[in-house]
């Protein structure tokens, strides 16, 4: 129920710049979303942090923190789209918490929640 498959992440290179290019941008302290709405995506959903935020294993915890808020919320999400998630500075030292508000935040500006839920 709540898993992660691979099938749901975005892989390929041209995906990626499919949905950079031609992506809608919402942004807050923590995370930078970049969302396409395009059914051929089906939920698929993509992760990043760059260089910028230090070494590897600062930037594998920003993806893991990332991940997981998005596993944990993406049943609460239209499928019809698909989305890059960026970390930014803030969430190398941020609590899980306090990404998984950002994360939802960025969710209600770019209206991705179903209408059925109230969240």
């Amino acid at each position: 129920m709540f898993e992660l498959k691979k099938s749901e992440i975005l892989r390929s290179k041209q995906d990626f710049n499919a949905v950079h290019g031609g992506g809608q941008s919402y942004n807050n302290h923590a995370l930078v979303m970049l969302v396409v709405e395009e059914e051929k995506y089906n939920g698929k959903v993509g992760f990043a942090a760059g260089k910028k935020l230090g070494c590897a294993v600062a930037r594998n915890r920003v993806k893991r923190l990332m991940r997981e808020v998005y596993r944990l919320n993406k049943n609460s999400l239209r499928r019809n789209c698909g989305m890059i998630l960026v970390g930014r500075k803030f969430t190398v030292t941020a609590k899980f918490k306090d990404v998984e508000k950002a994360f939802i935040a960025l969710c209600r500006r770019a209206k991705l929640f179903k209408e059925d839920d109230s969240q």
